[in-house]
């Protein structure tokens, strides 16, 4: 599976901003997709995840209300609609996938996006 990560960019506090993850191959053997981010100087840390064919979701404490995961199975893409957003936020978006259940450590997936860049400043 190769995947293609695209929407970030230069957002005001408070605004939004959606970003998308191309995925190309089986997406059925892995299941589970999720989005990562790393802000400089930080781990990376797992931002939101679930399952190319829908179902339950994960998020962070810290987007949990305002950032919203979702997939469109048929068209092999996944969404992080982020609203609400502050400083906090910028960092290097990446979205990847696993087979399996979703994980929340990033070490435990197999397929990576390249990053978009979110940068949130007014």
């Amino acid at each position: 599976v190769q995947l293609q990560a695209s929407g970030g960019g230069l957002v005001q506090p408070g605004g939004s901003l959606r970003l998308s993850c191309a995925a190309s191959g089986r997406t059925g053997s892995p299941s589970a997709v999720a989005w990562f981010r790393q802000a400089p100087g930080k781990d990376r840390e797992v931002v939101a995840a679930t399952y190319w064919e829908g179902g339950s979701t994960y998020y962070a404490g810290s987007v949990k209300g305002r950032f919203t995961i979702a997939t469109d199975n048929a068209e092999k893409m996944a969404y992080l609609q982020m609203n609400n957003v502050n400083p906090d936020d910028t960092a290097v978006y990446s979205c990847a996938s696993r087979a399996g259940a979703y994980r929340i450590r990033w070490t435990e997936y197999d397929y990576w996006g390249q990053g978009t860049q979110v940068t949130v400043s007014s």
